[in-house]
């Protein structure tokens, strides 16, 4: 078995995709396989090769699967690159049913790859929408909002989208502090992702601390408007996880 890998992100993980495929239409797509790295343990009958990035190969997987197979598809398949789990191998099979039967493989439900497709897309969907409410910004000196989120999969950029619609004029950023990474918005501007170093991080980090009036504003809000009679912590948790709690000022006091 020959096992492609590759980094954890899109354009990786596109590359790897087209590499093992060319590679499979010579010697059988089930003597090929592909795992997102880091390769925990390795087996000593398999031969395991890495995938380095390559934009233009990237480009022709990602517009083979909107023409040939359709948009749909590949919002399965990249809302798919974006789960903490390893789905790589469960897109490649995806693929590999998708070219053959084009558009209704979205249908095909009894197929276990796109059923694995689903599921991606409907946790990660999930998280988006859950960050997009819990997503508590800072605001630093009246001059940026810094926001921090530690999600499980990784919509960082996902959720940026949705504060780029509505916050437009404002310079903000979104700090996901378990891949180090930052969605940056400029005022009026695109924003963009951006890989923290050590120090970076450390300087981000600290703006929690900071105290602004909207910060005040909203916790004595949180405080105020609860019915004490109709506690119900058991649904609150349902609702507000706890693992998504860290960064939100309502649960973190100083």
């Amino acid at each position: 078995m020959r096992i492609y890998t590759c980094k954890d992100n899109y354009e990786d993980m596109m590359t790897c995709i087209y590499v093992a495929w060319e590679w499979a239409l010579k010697n059988g797509h089930d003597n090929v396989k592909l795992m997102k790295e880091p390769v925990l343990q390795q087996s000593l009958f398999d031969e395991y090769i890495h995938v380095e990035p390559d934009n233009e190969k990237a480009s022709k997987v990602t517009n083979s699967i909107i023409k040939k197979i359709s948009k749909g598809a590949y919002i399965y398949v990249y809302y798919a690159t974006l789960s903490c789990d390893d789905t790589l191998d469960d897109i490649y099979r995806f693929l590999r049913l998708g070219f053959r039967v084009g558009g209704r493989v979205t249908s095909m439900l009894t197929e276990a790859s796109v059923i694995k497709m689903m599921e991606s897309k409907r946790n990660v969907g999930n998280e988006i929408h859950f960050f997009r409410e819990f997503a508590r910004f800072n605001s630093i000196d009246g001059k940026v909002y810094v926001c921090h989120i530690e999600p499980k999969n990784n919509t960082a950029y996902m959720v940026g989208e949705h504060f780029a619609d509505r916050m437009p004029s404002e310079h903000w950023i979104i700090v996901d502090d378990v891949r180090k990474l930052a969605v940056i918005h400029p005022k009026n501007e695109d924003m963009y992702i951006s890989n923290l170093s050590d120090a970076e991080m450390d300087v981000l980090k600290a703006t929690e601390i900071y105290e602004d009036s909207y910060r005040k504003l909203w916790t004595v809000f949180f405080d105020t408007i609860g019915i004490k009679q109709r506690e119900n912590y058991k649904c609150q948790r349902n609702m507000f996880p706890l693992w998504m709690r860290k960064h939100a000022v309502e649960f973190v006091r100083e």
